[in-house]
């Protein structure tokens, strides 16, 4: 399936997003659409690390939207 990643950055106090990266992919499920996501937003140069991400399907439908959940390297907050 093709899908549409978009990164964003979000602020806390008003819960605003900013697109900082958007991506097409080629994926054989909702799974692997996630799991490709997440490895490109510590890959793909953006200006900002993305905190989450939407994926839609080739209709424009959200098929996931959440936080990316990628750990930092060198980051020791954050569980590998």
């Amino acid at each position: 399936m093709r899908v549409v990643i978009e990164f964003y950055r979000t602020r806390d106090a008003d819960d605003a997003h900013a697109v900082v990266g958007r991506v097409t992919a080629e994926a054989v499920d909702v799974a692997a659409a996630i799991d490709t996501a997440r490895q490109l937003s510590l890959t793909i140069d953006m200006p900002q690390r993305p905190d989450a991400m939407t994926i839609t399907d080739v209709n424009g439908e959200v098929v996931y939207s959440g936080v990316t959940e990628a750990p930092i390297i060198g980051d020791t907050t954050l569980p590998v």
